[in-house]
């Protein structure tokens, strides 16, 4: 009897529209899918970028590609998984890459003493936008390749600051 049912269940219509339904509609969640894994948004509330994001509580659209296949360019924000606090994900600038030398001051607040460092393989350095109040590649050395998480490129809040977050930074502490 069951088999009866699903025999006619089979041949109605309905299953028939049904699945011309679940062909439409496949692929847009397919690509819905691919969307959030390709976008994060992110949030920024601490000092250490001023004056790029600010305290206003920055959301910010952050694509993981770049990190898969090794797209990053110096001057790129970057995601990236904290090495001194491993559950808490930061926001940073990319200053140099993988066999790049980088010269940076040392404790910006109390002296003018710089250093210079070879970037290992398979690092990069990081800094924070604000050199005073941002512990980076300065304090805890470079940084695994492994622990970045996505490139931050958009700015959708606030408003006012809605766009692009392309390379802007002027220094080029690389050589």
């Amino acid at each position: 009897m069951a088999l009866r049912y699903l025999k006619n269940f089979l041949a109605s219509e309905a299953f028939k529209n049904a699945g011309r339904e679940v062909s439409d509609v496949v692929p847009r969640v397919v690509k819905y899918i691919c969307c959030l894994q390709l976008t994060i948004l992110t949030s920024s509330l601490s000092l250490c970028m001023l004056p790029t994001l600010g305290l206003a509580g920055n959301l910010c659209l952050a694509e993981r590609i770049s990190t898969r296949f090794d797209k990053l360019g110096v001057g790129d924000i970057v995601l990236l998984r904290s090495p001194e606090l491993p559950r808490k994900i930061v926001t940073k600038r990319l200053v140099a890459l993988e066999g790049q030398s980088v010269t940076y001051t040392v404790d910006p607040k109390n002296s003018d003493r710089s250093e210079t460092v070879v970037v290992p393989k398979g690092h990069v350095w990081v800094e924070g936008d604000n050199v005073y109040e941002s512990t980076d590649s300065r304090k805890f050395g470079p940084v695994p390749y492994g622990l970045l998480q996505g490139r931050v490129f958009w700015r959708i809040w606030p408003p006012k600051d809605f766009g692009s977050l392309a390379q802007s930074k002027g220094k080029d502490p690389v050589s």
